[in-house]
């Protein structure tokens, strides 16, 4: 496996045990009967450490990027084949007429 991928599995770990904890103390408060106002400072470290894990790994997991531009010899993805013979324009699309709309 790829670096990247653990470390983004190891950033979404956190970012769960984050939303646990939070969602703990306020069950805790709740019994307490105290009022929520903002979750404790280790959930917040923990959300921001989670959050710079899942960013560094979706920056260096996917790999190469690829030119965008049509005229890129690096993508040419779309291309018609050297073989005509198994292009077929008879097919059920031609019984559907084309809906012009003409505006007077």
């Amino acid at each position: 496996m790829n670096l990247g991928f653990l470390v983004g599995v190891f950033g979404v770990l956190i970012l769960s045990h984050a939303a646990y904890s939070t969602i703990q103390y306020r069950g805790l408060l709740k019994i307490m009967e105290e009022e929520f106002s903002r979750p404790p400072i280790n959930v917040i470290l923990e959300l921001i450490i989670g959050l710079a894990l899942c960013m560094w790994a979706a920056l260096t997991f996917p790999g190469k990027f690829l030119s965008i531009h049509p005229d890129s010899d690096e993508n040419r993805a779309v291309f018609l084949p050297d073989n005509s013979d198994f292009m077929i324009f008879n097919h059920r699309g031609r019984l559907f007429p084309p809906q012009i709309d003409m505006k007077f």
